[in-house]
């Protein structure tokens, strides 16, 4: 399964106008969420910006001040990752350079691990959601309004239906909502 899980405000954007995302800090329940979350993974597709960013993870020993905090670099020091860069020609860690197509990476990732295999950077997602590659969506939306920036999802050409399967609500009013994509007897019944 495929699946692409991110925070965003609630007008549905991942950063603000100035490329900030400073909204995000998780408490320490949804912190053990997305370590549980990251924790079930058996490989995770990202761009370069992302890959750069949970770099910091790798690199930056601060970071583990906590047992949990500690947990979740381990975890996703050992998580298997695909890089998706035109600039970049290496990368660190249990990091790979992708080098076939979106769907050419998620079938390969998909057929090394019996786990879930998650997409992060929301054009990445948007080519995976346009080749109809995306199981499941996993929104942590923030009790905040940002007016603009970069949205989770860049246009698509094509409706997808997705299925609300769970929600939960954390410290801080932050929501919760774990999607699966509908089947396609959905979308015919929407056209009668």
């Amino acid at each position: 399964m495929l699946m692409y899980s991110i925070g965003v405000t609630v007008d549905g954007f991942i950063k603000d106008r100035e490329g900030r995302f400073d909204w995000g800090g998780p408490d320490d329940e949804q912190f053990r969420a997305h370590l549980a979350e990251v924790g079930s993974l058996g490989a995770y597709l990202c761009g370069r910006r992302l890959y750069e960013e949970m770099l910091v993870w790798e690199t930056d020993q601060s970071l583990r001040a906590t047992e949990d905090r500690a947990a979740f670099a381990d975890v996703w020091c050992a998580l298997p990752k695909v890089v998706f860069s035109r600039t970049l020609q290496t990368v660190q860690g249990n990091a790979r350079i992708a080098r076939g197509t979106v769907a050419e990476e998620v079938a390969r990732a998909a057929d090394e691990t019996d786990r879930d295999v998650s997409i992060g950077g929301a054009d990445l997602a948007g080519q995976a959601f346009e080749l109809g590659l995306v199981d499941e969506l996993r929104v942590f939306r923030y009790p905040l309004v940002v007016g603009g920036g970069t949205p989770h999802l860049p246009p698509v050409s094509d409706r997808v239906r997705f299925a609300l399967t769970e929600t939960r609500t954390f410290g801080g009013g932050v929501v919760y909502e774990r999607y699966r994509r509908a089947s396609d007897s959905s979308d015919a019944a929407d056209s009668d």
